[in-house]
């Protein structure tokens, strides 16, 4: 399959790299399929890509090499509707938000990760309630 991408350009990607929202990105419930794009390879940062909307695309990270407590606990209604039956086919990653002026300003969102099933290409935003983590959690850390 062939998508326009405005960063990008045209890209062709295999139809089951396409993820199917299950639980929508926040504010963007009208969009269900996006495809993760890792456009150099070993880099930090990836791209989630809507395959509806050539203009979106939301940095992605894994921050669980960051050495942070961090952990996520799904609640059963999650777990069903992502179609979860083991640990091993859950990838989880966080929306970065990069300021165009200040790189070293990025922050991360802690309190809502994009968690994917990817035996079943099925994935969602999901909102950990109670957890006390940041929705603009720094990744740089600041030299004083």
């Amino acid at each position: 399959m062939k998508i326009n991408t405005l960063r990008f350009g045209e890209i062709e990607i295999e139809d089951n790299r396409v993820f199917n929202f299950v639980l929508p990105i926040i504010g963007f419930n009208e969009l269900k399929r996006f495809v993760l794009l890792d456009l150099k390879k070993d880099n930090f940062f990836k791209w989630l890509q809507a395959v509806d909307d050539p203009a979106l695309a939301f940095p992605v990270v894994s921050i669980f090499g960051l050495n942070l407590d961090y952990s996520i606990d799904l609640q059963d209604n999650v777990v069903e509707l992502l179609k979860i039956k083991n640990v091993e086919s859950i990838l989880v990653l966080n929306i970065a938000s990069i300021p165009q002026d200040n790189p070293q300003g990025t922050t991360i969102n802690l309190l809502a990760p994009l968690v994917f099933n990817v035996d079943e290409n099925l994935a969602g935003q999901v909102v950990l309630s109670g957890s006390g983590y940041d929705i603009s959690f720094p990744l740089f850390k600041k030299n004083s």
